[in-house]
């Protein structure tokens, strides 16, 4: 052991006497160095250069004013001390970043944690003061046994601080976490946050209310922690609703699954889904589950499924029940509200072209008989390719006609509609599939007839059906207030076309 120590000692006195010996053959070795990282070295990172330079700055000026102070001046030997001490930290910084940054840090393919950075650092200036000590005469074994004691009371009192400094050492060699992972703390409370910072003392985090939060890394390493970021971003979120005894589970998880069907931020794979979690007082619990991958905004989207689950329930007439401990007193009179309801589809029926060759009665009938459905902003109301038989009238909003063309991946917008204007009605009229998609650009309220509620205006007014085939084909023509205007050859393909699908009204309807 004692052999070894000394011959370390000798080489680093043979390395001082070679830089003394040689004059400035050590400037002319630290300017080498700082050129060669000035080329190796990106554009961003060439600051770390100031170091070496201003020693080597601060070598040559202690230098110069050696040398013109002579040899037998008095206070030389602090001086040349400090000479050669800048010199060899300027070299071993300069050695630092090449053997780190460029040679091992482009074998990583990352950068090294910054504590580990630091504590190699400090063993390279460390190891040059010891050398730069022994030039001058000082014994470094002496020296540390006498501040043996000065240590161990420094230790005593650091050891906090101390504790934070090996448990960041130990996060970085672990590397539960990197720098922008979102994680959750459990220490004294679940507390959720993006790592910004991992110092020597503590690891600074970002929580979703944009609060800096700074965990000292020894409560940190000995706190359970979840990371949402790893091993990938997708990440899995529940909700939890209830829904009435009254209605089959089965129906209001196809409910739910419609509903959420191309929510934004919400992936398609694996889809989302709902389970039956618990009966309670008050009603059946549900529970929802999807996934996503943007973690950062995961508040806002628990909203917008939240959202799309209230409205997908209220389409299928499924209420959402209140506590049974509640009491609730309600002076409305179901006469007047089945009635204030009825006016308005009433009045919205009657503005449709198709609609306006019916009776009076006929159309009180068919009032009676539709629906007002709600949809939110983005949703599908209406899918290409899918069979229907409902005609939408839009009360308030606007939707979206569109339409994907084969072998396109992304539909083009045919028509934007608004209040009074009305769609599907051919599904409505023959059951064909849907020609385009309709999606709701804003939240609306839409007036909604099926053929169930159509079948028995037409029993009782058979003829209508003929005077209704006109009408669609001349909207399809879009002349509808112009049909007799059209040349002969015209006029007589839009009647065939008026008894073709005159025939699969009938056909549809069974009339």
């Amino acid at each position: 052991m004692g052999g070894s120590k000394s011959n370390l000692q000798g080489i680093a006195e043979a390395v001082v006497e070679l830089l003394r010996s040689v004059g400035w053959f050590g400037i002319a070795l630290a300017l080498a160095l700082i050129l060669v990282l000035r080329v190796a070295l990106p554009r961003s990172e060439r600051r770390r250069l100031r170091a070496p330079a201003l020693l080597l700055a601060a070598h040559v000026a202690l230098r110069l004013l050696l040398m013109g102070l002579g040899d037998e001046s008095v206070g030389r030997e602090p001086l040349y001390f400090f000479e050669l001490l800048t010199l060899l930290l300027s070299i071993g910084r300069s050695c630092f970043i090449l053997a780190f940054d460029v040679v091992l840090g482009r074998r990583l393919h990352q950068p090294l944690p910054a504590i580990i950075r630091d504590i190699l650092q400090g063993v390279v200036y460390a190891g040059v003061t010891v050398v730069t000590l022994r030039a001058v005469g000082v014994d470094t074994g002496s020296l540390l046994t006498t501040s043996a004691l000065l240590t161990a009371v420094v230790g005593l009192s650091l050891q906090d601080t101390l504790g934070n400094v090996f448990a960041g050492l130990a996060i970085q060699a672990q590397r539960p976490f990197d720098i922008d992972d979102w994680i959750q703390l459990n220490d004294g409370g679940p507390i959720v946050g993006r790592v910004v910072e991992i110092n020597w003392r503590a690891t600074r985090v970002i929580t979703r209310d944009d609060v800096e939060l700074i965990v000292p890394n020894a409560s940190l390493a000995k706190a359970p922690i979840a990371n949402y970021s790893k091993p990938t971003s997708l990440v899995r979120r529940s909700l939890y609703f209830q829904g009435p005894y009254g209605v089959p589970p089965g129906q209001v998880m196809a409910a739910i699954a419609e509903g959420l069907h191309d929510l934004p931020y919400v992936e398609a794979d694996p889809a989302p889904n709902a389970l039956v979690a618990a009966f309670d007082d008050s009603g059946i619990r549900y529970w929802v589950r999807y996934y996503t991958r943007d973690f950062q905004r995961c508040e806002v989207t628990d909203a917008e499924v939240r959202a799309r689950i209230w409205y997908a329930l209220d389409r299928h007439g499924i209420s959402i029940p209140f506590p049974i401990r509640t009491v609730r007193m309600d002076m409305v009179d179901p006469a007047q509200d089945r009635a204030r309801g009825y006016e308005m589809r009433a009045a919205a029926l009657a503005d449709v072209d198709l609609f306006k060759v019916l009776p009076e009665t006929a159309l009180t009938q068919l009032a009676a008989a539709s629906e007002i459905r709600r949809y939110t902003a983005g949703e599908l109301i209406l899918r290409q390719g899918e069979k229907g038989d409902e005609l939408f009238v839009v009360e308030r909003g606007d939707v979206s006609i569109l339409y994907t063309a084969p072998r396109e991946a992304r539909p083009t917008v045919l028509a934007e509609l608004g209040r009074g204007d009305f769609f599907g009605e051919m599904g409505l009229m023959t059951g064909e599939e849907r020609t385009a998609s309709v999606r709701a650009d804003t939240e609306c309220e839409l007036v909604v007839v099926d053929k169930s509620a159509l079948a028995p205006v037409l029993d009782g007014h058979p003829e209508l059906a003929e005077q209704i085939s006109r009408l669609l084909v001349a909207r399809q023509d879009k002349l509808a207030d112009h049909l007799e205007s059209l040349p002969p050859s015209r006029r007589a393909e839009a009647e065939d076309r008026s008894s073709q699908l005159l025939g699969k009204i009938r056909d549809f309807f069974s009339l």
